[in-house]
């Protein structure tokens, strides 16, 4: 399946260590070959780096593992195409503009019959359902809200019924960001880690690679990471259940909800 990778976090920080290990699934340890994607929030600027070709040989990709570029919403994906060409425009994250705010958006799963009617407020550019499910997403959004936009908890459960009705074509793993916030929906697989002080020394899963995180990173910060697997060996990755929405906000969890479990269909891939 593709690879979600996501950081919300209460202070801009970088996420180069963990990208080292996210980069080497995209074709070296895993088979996740098709393209590999990025965005970083800097407050409600957003800027997106993706290519459809490998990242563990993307000198851009090694570039951004050595690069810090402080945020404090990312969100970085993999892909394993079933859903659509190996394109640039199929590449995720995939962004649109609602509200005044930039959103980007993630999803790792596949969605079969999902061919819903556009009214041109928000339209895919590539061809994957993944594109689709966000264009999709967003326009509801503008159909239930209108141009204004609602308090966080009114929009979190109305996102959980969204994702109740997309999970009714298969499998929707995403993230989903404003930059503010982090929404997470795990319809199969999803995990994350909370990173606060008292810091320790981390190792990753896909590189002999370690880092003491007391020299790294400010007392005062508290992030989580979120991953379809874990990156690392020596942390508590919390296993999100299947069928399950989260909010997370300054590094901490702020709500979650149930929803529905994702059923991969007989012959189906679980990838986009």
């Amino acid at each position: 399946m593709c690879q979600l990778l996501g950081l919300n976090s209460n202070l801009p920080t970088d996420i180069c260590f963990s990208f080292k290990g996210f980069k080497a699934r995209g074709g070296g340890t895993d088979v996740h070959g098709d393209g590999w994607g990025i965005a970083f929030f800097d407050g409600p600027g957003l800027h997106i780096v993706n290519e459809p070709k490998p990242s563990c040989r993307s000198r851009l990709a090694e570039m951004i593992s050595h690069h810090p570029f402080p945020a404090s919403n990312i969100v970085a994906h993999i892909r394993k195409a079933t859903v659509g060409a190996v394109r640039l425009e199929n590449t995720h994250p995939f962004a649109r503009e609602q509200w005044g705010s930039n959103w980007a958006f993630a999803h790792n799963g596949t969605l079969l019959d999902f061919t819903p009617d556009f009214d041109g407020s928000f339209r895919p550019v590539g061809t994957t359902d993944s594109e689709r499910a966000f264009c999709w997403l967003m326009q509801e959004m503008r159909r239930r809200f209108g141009h204004i936009r609602p308090p966080l908890e009114v929009l979190f459960d109305w996102l959980g019924e969204a994702a109740i009705t997309l999970t009714r074509h298969g499998v929707i793993n995403f993230l989903l960001s404003d930059g503010d916030v982090m929404l997470a929906h795990c319809s199969t697989r999803l995990h994350y880690v909370i990173r606060q002080a008292p810091f320790g020394e981390v190792h990753l899963q896909d590189a002999n690679l370690g880092l003491d995180l007391t020299t790294s990173l400010d007392p005062g910060m508290r992030s989580v990471l979120l991953a379809t697997v874990p990156l690392t060996r020596n942390e508590h990755w919390v296993a999100m259940p299947a069928g399950s929405l989260w909010a997370f906000r300054n590094g901490a969890v702020l709500a979650t909800a149930n929803t529905l479990a994702g059923r991969i269909p007989e012959g189906a891939e679980a990838c986009s």
